[in-house]
């Protein structure tokens, strides 16, 4: 659904415009660019030139079986087989690593910035005085971008304290498991994947972990419109 409403966004933002390029900060398997290629296809007047810039960590690399070679090809196929015009810009680096220089922003694109669960992952003031969440927001916003979307969970774990973080998240993750628990059996086998490989570590890492060691730090989305109005952004 976050991937759907995304693509509503940037398709409504970008309707006038024929030469695109989407910043991607989590591009993992691309699959929301799929859609995205096959919407810009239907366009009236023939679809725009699609630039997708993908920034990549170690992580989506093993999930994915390769590098960021692999989404380019992938995406550059189906652009083909649909008659859009594509390019594909990689920077093969951790979010935190990212300056202006390695988005490959070009002038005359219109620039759309897709934070996919990603920028939790940041540290911020509350972690180090290298606060690279809003590094980040203040870098995107210098770009000058036609729209930027955030897609982040809905839970406070970045800041609280142990016992109301536990709390957080057993809330969050009981509604998570009930949803999968309506969806799949529990010895389906992507199921248990799913839950030992990415749920268990995540809840892992917000519970057990302390400072630098906790990478799963969500905020609530009052904090993260602060933020953004920080780094000069409005709402669309």
């Amino acid at each position: 659904f976050a991937y759907t409403a995304a693509n509503a966004a940037i398709l409504e933002a970008t309707a006038g415009d024929n030469r695109i390029n989407v910043i991607d900060f989590q591009i993992a398997q691309a699959s929301q660019y799929m859609f995205l290629i096959h919407e810009l296809a239907k366009r009236p007047g023939g679809p725009p030139l699609l630039r997708v810039t993908g920034v990549d960590d170690s992580q989506s690399y093993y999930a994915r079986g390769g590098g960021l070679t692999l989404v380019g090809e992938k995406l550059a196929n189906m652009a083909k087989s649909c008659g859009v015009p594509f390019e594909f810009h990689d920077a093969i680096m951790s979010g935190c690593e990212v300056h202006r220089e390695h988005l490959g922003v070009e002038p005359g694109f219109a620039v759309v910035v897709n934070f996919p669960y990603v920028l939790h992952h940041m540290p911020d003031e509350s972690v180090s005085v290298e606060n690279h969440r809003d590094r980040l927001l203040h870098l995107i916003k210098s770009l000058g971008p036609r729209l930027v979307t955030l897609v982040e969970q809905e839970s406070n774990t970045n800041t609280s304290p142990f016992l109301s973080r536990f709390a957080e998240t057993l809330d969050y993750y009981t509604a998570m498991f009930e949803s999968i628990d309506a969806a799949r059996p529990r010895d389906d086998k992507q199921r248990i994947s799913a839950e030992q490989h990415c749920v268990a570590r995540d809840i892992v890492n917000m519970i057990a972990c302390e400072e630098r060691e906790r990478v799963e730090r969500h905020e609530v989305l009052g904090k993260w419109r602060v933020r953004m109005m920080m780094a000069g952004f409005v709402g669309w």
